[in-house]
């Protein structure tokens, strides 16, 4: 009974509750970004240099034979899946920095000798003279 205990105070910390929601939150933006590379930058793009599909770009290593499909080397795909990866590395980097940013403390103004290091310091000045 008490390893059942245990787990529900562990999934119901704070942390865990925090790391799932980001999960949720991460895969939902995942397929924003995915949706925005996919639908609105890369048809652009295909536009400009010559109306090609980047989901279409792929080069045949081994032709169709009975039952099977031909091998396709799909490099258009992996052009779209490293735009959906800059794309959410630079907006994962923007949200760091401006959280960061909240985060960051005002500059505190340095502290004042303690009562000890005065005494110290004016021991030490009489010794100079």
């Amino acid at each position: 009974m008490s390893i059942l205990k245990e787990f529900r105070e562990f999934a119901v910390k704070g942390n865990v509750v925090d790391m799932a929601v980001g999960v949720i939150i991460g895969g939902a933006f995942g397929k924003i970004v995915s949706s925005l590379v996919s639908d609105v930058v890369m048809p652009p793009i295909g536009w400009l240099i010559g109306g090609v599909d980047f989901k279409d770009l792929a080069v045949e290593i081994a032709p169709a034979k009975e039952g099977a499909e031909a091998v396709m080397l799909k490099y258009g795909a992996f052009i779209q899946n490293v735009f959906d990866f800059l794309i959410i590395a630079i907006a994962v980097f923007g949200m760091v920095k401006v959280i960061n940013k909240l985060k960051k403390p005002a500059e505190a103004a340095p502290a004042e000798p303690s009562a000890e290091e005065k005494l110290l310091t004016e021991i030490r000045d009489l010794l100079k003279k």
